[in-house]
């Protein structure tokens, strides 16, 4: 390698970490300053504590929220499953043209403003015959339309990985039924591709605020319905909230990028 690369490269190194110095500082300064026990006219704290870690975690309604964001998330989740995989089956198996349609129709959530929709499920949901508004039903409804790009996506680039008519055909030959088939031979190959796709929706969907604030509220508080309504409490305690927050959609986006890892 020549002197010019080098220092090209070396270059490129020097920029690459900057600006991950650049986006890793306020987290580190977040993260200090929910370990601080007084950070006022200093440079640095004065102390360090874990008090305020302690008084997240054995607090009732923190835990009663992030409980919440777990039931909606895993519950749009599970509905995504059950409904996504067999539609996509279905087209990837007899009406494969399909395929460029679903790609457009799978990103009209993205065309319509969380707010915008709030406001017409609002209209829609608050009274007559089902009145969701307030409870985690409307959530899980929300959070399924959310997570379907994401889902489909996923899964989609797994099912073209695959030689799904010759699996089947197999399948058949060996005297098992279409469902049988679609069970036990095309749904162990799509395992890592859906975990992926369920990871990285979990970690989108519980940091879903718009849709939390405006259909439920303190109704059915959830972890950034939680934090937005901590915003005028101890600073140093909202700072634990977010590093909490943090570390677990750190720790699932670890998982499904571990899993992307092993799939490749």
């Amino acid at each position: 390698m020549s002197n010019a690369s080098r220092s090209v490269s070396l270059y490129h190194r020097l920029v690459v970490w900057l600006l991950f110095l650049i986006l890793l500082l306020p987290l580190a300064a977040t993260l200090l300053y929910s370990l601080a026990t007084q950070w006022s006219a200093t440079l640095l704290p004065s102390g360090l504590t874990l008090k305020w870690y302690a008084a997240l975690w054995s607090d009732s309604r923190f835990l009663i929220a992030f409980g919440h964001s777990l039931v909606v998330c895993v519950g749009a989740l599970l509905l995504a499953i059950f409904l996504v995989l067999p539609l996509m089956f279905v087209i990837a198996y007899h009406f494969p043209r399909l395929d460029a349609l679903m790609n457009v129709l799978i990103l009209l959530p993205f065309a319509v403003p969380p707010v915008v929709s709030s406001v017409g499920l609002l209209q829609l949901y608050a009274g007559g015959p089902l009145p969701l508004i307030g409870t985690p039903w409307i959530l899980i409804g929300c959070y399924f339309t959310i997570a379907l790009p994401f889902m489909y996506r996923a899964i989609s680039n797994n099912l073209q990985a695959l030689n799904v008519h010759d699996l089947m055909d197999a399948a058949h030959l060996l005297g098992a039924s279409t469902f049988r088939a679609a069970l036990l031979v095309v749904l162990p190959n799509l395992r890592k591709g859906l975990m992926v796709a369920l990871f990285l929706s979990f970690s989108f969907l519980i940091g879903e605020f718009v849709f939390a604030n405006i259909l439920v509220g303190a109704r059915y508080e959830t972890l950034q319905v939680y934090l937005y309504n901590m915003r005028n409490g101890s600073g140093h305690f909202t700072s634990a909230l977010v590093i909490s927050y943090f570390l677990v959609v750190l720790i699932v986006t670890w998982a499904a990028s571990g899993l992307s890892r092993d799939k490749s």
